[in-house]
């Protein structure tokens, strides 16, 4: 029979035994800027991981709109308490790549983990877009979106619209607004996002330049030239059909997006990201098409930018954690959780594997224009439609949107706003390139 001490010994060891992989658990914060919907996503994500090892822990923390994340985040760095993995908006890349000393590149925290990275197996269109002139891959493609026109089938019925043939051409959605007007909406054309829809992805659809150097991914000396006749020209279109009721402006940002979900406008440019808010939300049936173009445009349309968001990996961890961040890489690359990612959200597959296997699946075939993102993004791209990387990009966004509502207010013609939009925002790309000379 064993002592009273050896039962208290052999009971403490047993206790540390069990209670030791607890306390081995590795915890890798993540902070993202994704709500509702896509917030249970995240959340999701972070669950599956956690449950399918024992060796780390991710805990993702809402901290707000893209800005307010960003800017949290930078106060946070210069306080020594940053996060592991930070979601940052495709307009924040330039920034995050000139952060010398705040970021370590994605492609060698895998490296470093020992876990199999082939950067060719990531969608290029994505990919491309985080990857550094010397080929390294900067950060984790995660949320990537495109543009794309949303509308809604039953509202074109009650119009008298076929609900099986969407507006392909700019003149062709300003008809049908004319007769969702007539029919009683309110509301018959919406965007959100206006610089990335009207202007970032318009350039690239028509294959005209946004700005020089290849739109900023020849270096920090590009300049703004989104003015040129057919820019007028789209704007001077969209302020006719403000004054005539049938494009609305719901603000800035993605504030458009609820009045879609809600039936309130009955078409809209904005983000495919938007598919898994509609799916869940919407009362009515929707459909997705492509972004409408000029078709007296040569070359048009080409393809669409990048939006959404990447992964930062930020710097100063210990090697533990790093270790941690790849495990939860390379979690989210499976061909599997990208697929199931992509299906849910709308957002574009990460992977090649991950799109084959939602093809495969027949989703797309059962989901009629879940795959318009995908296709408008794996078009072969040109100088000018690759996308486009600027520094200071989140103020020149800003800019746009002082500037461009002045036209709905009627208080500036479209070429004094795109003019006033480029001196202000080629005043910003000459500050950031002043602040990263060599």
């Amino acid at each position: 029979m064993k002592s009273k001490a050896a039962l208290w010994a052999t009971t403490l060891v047993g206790a540390m035994l069990s209670t030791s992989p607890a306390l081995a658990q590795t915890e890798i914060q993540w902070w993202h800027s994704m709500g509702g919907a896509l917030g249970e996503w995240v959340n999701d994500l972070a669950r599956q991981f956690n449950e399918s090892q024992k060796d780390y822990r991710i805990v993702p923390t809402f901290k707000g709109s893209y800005d307010e994340s960003m800017t949290a985040a930078v106060a946070a760095f210069r306080a020594g308490n940053a996060p592991h993995v930070l979601q940052v908006f495709e307009v924040g890349t330039a920034t995050m790549m000139a952060a010398k000393g705040a970021v370590k590149p994605v492609a060698d925290v895998m490296r470093e983990a020992g876990l199999k990275f082939d950067q060719q197996a990531y969608v290029p269109a994505v990919a491309g877009y985080y990857t550094a002139p010397n080929g390294q891959m900067l950060s984790f493609p995660f949320n990537s979106s495109t543009t794309v026109f949303h509308y809604n089938k039953d509202a074109f019925k009650a119009a008298g619209l076929d609900p099986e043939k969407p507006p392909r051409s700019w003149p062709e959605v300003a008809l049908a607004a004319g007769q969702l007007k007539a029919a009683g909406h309110k509301c018959p054309y919406t965007t959100s996002w206006i610089g990335w829809t009207q202007l970032e992805s318009f350039s690239t659809w028509h294959n005209v330049e946004f700005s020089t150097l290849r739109n900023g991914f020849g270096g920090t000396g590009t300049r703004l030239t989104f003015n040129s006749p057919l820019h007028v020209r789209h704007f001077e279109n969209l302020a006719n059909m403000a004054r005539q009721g049938l494009f609305i402006y719901k603000g800035r940002g993605n504030a458009a997006d609820a009045t879609f979900v809600s039936g309130e406008c009955a078409m809209m440019t904005g983000s495919s990201g938007l598919y898994g808010n509609i799916k869940r939300n919407a009362k009515f049936a929707s459909g997705i098409s492509t972004l409408p173009y000029y078709p007296d445009v040569p070359g048009a349309p080409q393809n669409t930018v990048i939006g959404g968001a990447s992964l930062w990996v930020m710097a100063g961890k210990k090697p533990q954690e790093y270790k941690g961040v790849a495990q939860f890489f390379a979690f989210l690359s499976r061909p599997e959780v990208a697929a199931a990612s992509h299906q849910r959200t709308g957002y574009l597959p990460v992977t090649t594997a991950s799109y084959q296997l939602t093809e495969k699946s027949g989703f797309y075939t059962q989901n009629p224009g879940t795959d318009v993102a995908v296709t408008q993004m794996i078009r072969k791209t040109t100088d000018k439609s690759r996308g486009i990387r600027l520094g200071n990009f989140v103020q020149i966004r800003t800019i746009v949107d002082e500037e461009t509502e002045q036209v709905w207010a009627g208080k500036k013609s479209a070429k004094e706003a795109l003019d006033a939009a480029i001196k202000r925002g080629n005043e910003q790309l000459q500050r950031f390139e002043q602040a990263n000379r060599r």
